[in-house]
């Protein structure tokens, strides 16, 4: 059976770096953001599966989930923990983007705060899986937990910020407040299927709004 070991695993043979030098600035930059999709697609796929099963999940699961063979997942990630990390990353950066795209597509706002809240519950349930590869004190996990609060807090202060200028809640909640707020009632979501902390997260942020 298939794993993940834990040293770099060499590249098959004809296999280069990514780097494409075909003597063309525009197929180079085709090759380039074809690889990107490429690696989204499996990412978006190890995420999926991670909430599913687990992030022990085989890598079979996600090769077959992302449509690639099991060498493409073991080139670009050589260690469960390199592929655990690169999903982490990748959802923090379209947490963060989503949020101001969800402002300028919402007319409310608040509407745009609890559609945000909704991406960032779905994170956190894949989040709490890093422990069973990184803990608390590995400088690794300090590292992308303070990336996580640089990335992701201040595109929840700016959303929280719109819904109190247009006097949709109430000033004074602290973006880090909140999502440590959701973050708590996520827990054990990853663990216990028929936990679904959704109802009680709508419930926190329909609280924030003023009484009419």
């Amino acid at each position: 059976m298939c794993c993940w070991s834990a040293v770099p695993i060499g590249k098959p043979d004809g296999e280069g770096s990514g780097t494409v030098n075909e003597g063309a600035g525009g197929v180079t930059r085709s090759k380039r953001a074809d690889a990107r999709r490429n690696e989204e697609t499996l990412l978006d796929a190890a995420a999926a599966v991670f909430v599913a099963s687990g992030v022990e999940a085989p890598v079979r699961d996600i090769a077959a989930r992302a449509g690639v063979g099991m060498g493409t997942i073991y080139r670009h990630f050589p260690t469960r923990a390199d592929l655990i990390i690169a999903v982490f990353r990748h959802q923090v950066e379209a947490c963060a983007e989503a949020g101001p795209a969800l402002l300028a597509d919402n007319e409310s706002p608040h509407a745009a705060l609890a559609q945000w809240i909704d991406l960032f519950a779905d994170f956190l349930v894949t989040k709490h899986g890093l422990a069973a590869v990184l803990q608390p004190g590995n400088a690794e996990f300090d590292t992308l937990h303070a990336y996580f609060l640089d990335r992701l807090a201040p595109v929840c202060a700016q959303l929280l910020d719109a819904a109190v200028a247009a006097g949709e809640i109430r000033p004074g909640m602290k973006a880090v407040e909140l999502m440590r707020g959701v973050g708590n009632l996520c827990i054990g979501a990853d663990r216990d299927p028929n936990y679904d902390a959704r109802p009680l997260i709508e419930l926190l942020v329909a609280g924030l709004r003023v009484p009419q």
